[in-house]
């Protein structure tokens, strides 16, 4: 059956492929044309004989793998001519090319490696030496080794026989399948984790930096950018990545290219842990780049703030650069691409480019002199802003034309005082081994066209997924309406979820990496719910925050004494009573004037015991304000060990304290995802939770916090952790909860 002349499902079944493997190869269309023309180029080698089964299989599995398309016709040729006839053939024939990416290939050098030639007859296999059996596994493997190129089910097959020889047939015992052993499920669905030695974060069995080192990743190793999918290889490439292998010596660099416009938020702690991470696990560099292309929103507080948080989360950046370090360099660029034809200057304004299919620019076919000279006049500012922009001549994978790559702005930069910026080059001049990054992957296409058709050395970028939490919004636009609007207070408002307002909050920089390693090295967009952050936050806080007593609504008790045995060993002996702070404070919600079923703390008829003291208190009388509200009790205190039964709960108190202010925080927002518009129709702002912040001003705490510092950590026994907030004063402190003892699902 002719390739050319026959329906595609049933070229594709003819040659082997089941109706259902032939109709999902249909839906991949680079597939479906790369299996067609193999089969095309087969037939003709192969005649009248046609495509059998083997062969069709063999030709479906290379244009499956096979990355470098012009490479289709060699390994089809050697698939037809029998030359390449198993399946290890052709692992070995495609790692080839895919290592020798520019023609010519020596051929005699690919047929040595893929076994070529080579057959291993079924006297050779049986030949082999057998002292090795302790086991079949380990047989069958040492046969592989010394017989490379063997078909594996006629090893598999003489190693059974030699296994019966020396063995006998199998018992019934060997026959009874034997129980699998049960894993250990962690509750809840919880990622199970354990902290190593060396302090590394354990995921079920896997450091965080076991991935980074490559292990879950697969990156390339340095000078192999041509064995990841979709690298273009020029006839310049291999010369261009031996450059750039001489002056970077084999080291992994990375670069974290944040915009100074905003804060970083709970997505940015992802990137820095791998940007930063990948290259400390491989003794590589990172660099911190600032993505300074927008003077009219950059302010140097976010240039400060980012630093600072690479720093909070245990980075220390190789150095400090600057887009606009790159601005001449660029510029030189964008002449370059234009004068090579690959780009030109474009009247469309921004308004016509919108959407996915606008219209084309009657301008591509400029000539490039004209759009080198209307260039340059964009430069001295002969232009208004917007009236051109440089343009690149390709098409992106997701059907879009021609990307604008230089754009004109006439505000002074900071740094420069240059009107020129784009950020489109500035990952090729720096000298990084690959860009790890949040990034759509069609761009990873794009970018690897315009290395190339400037034929600038090419880093890989690798992407990965976004990290979203529910109930909240982390792009910078909303985040600046929610300040604007008075919602929040600023970027660092504990209810929010940017990097500053997690550390303001108590977030430990520890718990936010962990959290990150939780997350794992993923591809796909995670959205997780807070409380699994929060759950890190609690590991960390439980065996490193101090603990404290602090009463949120106090209820004033006075002790009228304290009577302490003479003789502990013999009380009847007679007591004395010694002094006791008389006046403490415990939480309002410990005192209930009317006993109901459950309740365990004091009441009229129910003694309670004070955490940490020993004493047991029972109330004698309860004094009430003109609302009837309880506002002090008189007690009977005793030790405890004279109480007449042991008390059913202990609570916190505290004495002669220090009053302070605590803030609690809920969430920010009432639904999950307040940016859905069919979840929450009227905008995000709409969806505000009027109780996202409580403030209460007059709570006590213990004198032991007295000479805490800004976000110092406190466990408050009963209560949740706190941190101490920056706006504490030394006549009052200010705490903000960070979160609660235990997990509600239900709040922050």
């Amino acid at each position: 059956m002719r390739a050319d002349m026959a329906d595609p499902l049933t070229l594709f079944t003819s040659i082997g492929l089941s109706e259902q493997k032939a109709k999902e190869t249909l839906k991949n269309d680079a597939l479906c044309s790369a299996l067609k023309d193999a089969i095309t180029q087969a037939q003709r080698v192969l005649g009248a004989a046609g495509v059998d089964k083997a062969t069709g299989t063999l030709l479906y599995t290379m244009t499956s793998r096979l990355r470098d398309p012009k490479r289709l016709g060699f390994l089809t040729d050697h698939i037809a001519q029998r030359k390449i006839c198993t399946e290890l053939q052709l692992a070995a024939a495609l790692e080839f090319v895919k290592s020798h990416p520019q023609d010519p290939i020596n051929q005699q050098e690919f047929e040595s490696l893929c076994g070529v030639g080579v057959v291993i007859t079924p006297e050779q296999i049986e030949d082999k030496d057998v002292s090795l059996i302790e086991n079949a596994s380990v047989f069958t493997g040492e046969a592989r080794g010394g017989l490379m190129w063997a078909d594996g089910k006629m090893i598999k097959n003489e190693v059974d026989m030699q296994v019966l020889h020396l063995l006998g047939p199998k018992t019934e015992a060997d026959l009874e399948k034997k129980p699998k052993a049960q894993k250990a499920k962690a509750p809840d669905g919880e990622v199970k984790e354990e902290l190593t030695m060396n302090g590394e974060i354990k995921i079920e069995g896997r450091s965080l930096m076991d991935e980074l080192r490559g292990v879950a990743l697969n990156f390339h190793k340095p000078g192999e950018n041509y064995k990841t999918e979709g690298y273009v290889v020029t006839p310049k490439t291999m010369d261009l990545l031996k450059q750039h292998l001489e002056f970077t010596g084999g080291q992994i660099r990375t670069r974290f290219p944040p915009e100074p416009n905003g804060i970083l938020h709970i997505g940015h702690a992802k990137a820095i842990n791998f940007n930063f991470g990948y290259a400390k696990a491989n003794d590589g560099i990172c660099y911190l780049r600032y993505d300074d292309t927008n003077p009219e929103k950059e302010e140097e507080k976010y240039f400060t703030a980012i630093k600072d948080m690479v720093e909070w989360l245990g980075y220390k950046p190789y150095e400090i650069t600057h887009a606009s370090d790159n601005f001449q360099r660029l510029y030189d660029l964008a002449v370059d691409l234009i004068r090579r034809g690959h780009a030109y200057v474009c009247h469309q304004r921004g308004e016509e480019l919108k959407g996915h299919n606008p219209p084309p620019s009657p301008w591509r076919e400029r000539p490039a002199e004209e759009s080198l000279v209307l260039f340059d006049r964009m430069r001295r500012g002969l232009f208004a802003e917007g009236e051109a922009t440089v343009r690149m001549k390709i098409v992106m994978e997701d059907g879009k034309m021609d990307p604008v790559a230089y754009r004109i702005k006439y505000t002074a930069h900071h740094r420069t005082g240059d009107a020129c910026s784009t950020p489109t080059f500035v990952g090729s001049l720096e000298p990084l081994i690959l860009l790890i990054c949040l990034c759509v992957s069609f761009r990873r296409s794009s970018y690897f066209w315009l290395c190339n058709a400037l034929d600038v050395y090419c880093p890989v970028q690798w992407e990965y997924g976004r990290l979203n939490l529910t109930y909240t919004v982390v792009s910078k636009r909303k985040i600046i309406k929610l300040v604007e609007e008075g919602t929040v207070r600023d970027w660092d408002d504990p209810r929010l979820f940017t990097l500053t307002a997690l550390r303001r909050r108590g977030f430990p920089s520890e718990a936010i990496n962990n959290f990150c390693a939780k997350v794992g090295v993923t591809v796909a967009q995670a959205t997780m719910e807070p409380h699994m952050l929060e759950s890190c936050v609690r590991d960390v806080l439980n065996d490193h925050a101090p603990r404290a007593m602090a009463v949120l609504e106090p209820l004033k008790v006075t002790i009228n004494d304290v009577r302490v045995p003479d003789f502990p060993a013999n009380e009847f002996m007679g007591s004395h009573v010694i002094p006791f702070t008389r006046t403490i404070f415990i939480e309002q919600s410990d005192f209930r004037e009317v006993m109901e079923k459950g309740y365990k703390r004091l009441t009229p008829d129910q003694p309670v015991g004070l955490r940490h003291a020993g004493y047991v208190i029972s109330v004698q009388k309860v004094i009430k304000d003109a609302q009837g509200r309880a506002v002090e009790l008189e007690v009977h205190c005793c030790s405890s060990n004279e109480a007449a039964e042991k008390p059913k709960a202990f609570i916190h108190w505290v004495s002669e304290p220090q009053k302070c202010e605590i803030r609690l925080y809920e969430r920010l927002f009432l639904h999950k995802n307040p940016e859905d518009p069919s979840e929450v129709p009227g905008g995000f702002l709409s969806d505000i939770n009027p109780n996202s912040l409580q403030v209460i001003d007059s709570a006590l705490v213990d004198i032991s916090v007295s000479k805490a510092k800004v976000f110092d950590k406190f466990q408050f026994e009963r209560v949740g952790y706190f941190a101490l907030d920056p706006d504490s004063t030394a006549d009052k402190l200010v705490f903000n909860r960070t979160v609660t003892l235990k997990e509600d699902p239900g709040k922050m």
